[in-house]
């Protein structure tokens, strides 16, 4: 059955009654007349790769040499717990490129600070806060992928059309020959372990059973996302459990890889921004969200991240098939909402085969 892309994104809490936002809007011109929203600094989280931070903020500098950007990044689970540990005494201005379902939990602590970034109205709906003024938004979308190391999988026997499917990764023949993302560190983890737990039905204990099971298989959890797939592509693992478009870098480095997609659908996120909550706005952290949507922007991450949550990608080269077909129908809402029982069960469960950090 095919995957429906656009399943609504629900609020977890109730919008909060934001008081006294007027004390916390930027200064007029005549209060600081030396403060400019295109200069300045700012301090972003980012869950982005770094390599691709890079290249984005070289453009971005282009852009706006006056702003200077001080970047803090981590995985996914790194930046979110220690967002929510300086949550009252906020360091950073802006989020972004960070899961959608870790910003759920900020907003649910009201640590967000409603913005519209200019051109907000070019997001689609399902892809930003529904909150009149949002407090954040989507820019784009990744889902779980297998990066197999096709050399290395023939060496068991097996061809890459033998892992097609969840399923299939419990083959005996990959014992010990699987690497994947750990959940509590890595937002693809997060998804491919959430987006399973929602295809064998929320509530069970067959999602569990399935991970325990997968488990067997498994040399070790890693902590980033792209790292299976590096792996996958150096030979130091037969399979990755990934994101689409690392494996997508791996064959375009022209190292013996495919990507598949699992026949069951693939979990997934959005990478989203937000303004964070303080006393004092800093003008040039709005300056950079609305430069973060633009269309200068959505180009650097289609280079990347082929589904645009502007709905202007469509151009998936490298890819077999369409990703968006391969979308789960995921309730983000009900991820921000148990992310933590998640964590907290899987670590106990799995967390043994962990790689260092």
């Amino acid at each position: 059955m095919k995957k429906s892309f656009f399943a609504p994104v629900v609020a977890v809490m109730a919008s909060f009654v934001l008081l006294g936002l007027a004390s916390c809007s930027p200064a007029t011109e005549d209060e600081n007349p030396t403060t400019v929203p295109d200069a300045g600094e700012i301090t972003v989280y980012t869950a982005l790769e770094d390599e691709i931070v890079e290249e984005y903020l070289a453009v971005f500098n282009t852009t706006y040499p006056d702003i200077k950007v001080n970047v803090v990044r981590e995985s996914t689970g790194i930046i979110t717990a220690k967002l929510l540990a300086e949550k009252d005494n906020p360091i950073a201005d802006v989020v972004w490129g960070t899961a959608a379902s870790s910003l759920l939990v900020l907003d649910s602590e009201n640590m967000l600070e409603p913005y519209a970034p200019i051109g907000v109205e070019t997001i689609l709906p399902q892809f930003k806060s529904e909150k009149s003024v949002p407090t954040w938004v989507g820019i784009d979308v990744w889902e779980t992928a297998f990066i197999i190391n096709t050399v290395e999988l023939e060496k068991l026997g097996l061809q890459a059309s033998d892992i097609a499917s969840y399923d299939d990764l419990l083959r005996p023949e990959l014992k010990g020959k699987i690497v994947m993302s750990n959940p509590s560190s890595s937002g693809t983890g997060l998804l491919t372990v959430s987006g399973l737990l929602q295809l064998k039905g929320k509530g069970t204990e067959a999602g569990w059973d399935y991970l325990g099971a997968l488990h067997e298989n498994i040399d070790q959890y890693v902590h980033s996302g792209s790292k299976p797939a590096k792996m996958a592509g150096a030979g130091e693992t037969v399979v990755g459990v990934s994101f689409g478009y690392a494996g997508i870098k791996q064959i375009r480095d022209g190292l013996p890889v495919v990507v598949v997609f699992p026949a069951e659908g693939s979990g997934w996120d959005l990478e989203a921004n937000a303004l964070m909550k303080k006393d004092s706005i800093n003008p040039a952290a709005q300056t950079f969200l609305d430069w973060a949507i633009s269309s200068e922007a959505m180009s650097l991450y289609q280079n990347n991240y082929p589904m645009l949550a502007n709905g202007q990608g469509g151009k998936y080269d490298g890819f077999d098939s369409d990703p968006v077909d391969q979308l789960i129908d995921n309730d983000l809402s009900w991820v921000a909402l148990n992310r933590d029982s998640i964590l907290d069960t899987w670590t106990e469960k799995f967390d043994g085969k962990s790689a260092p950090q």
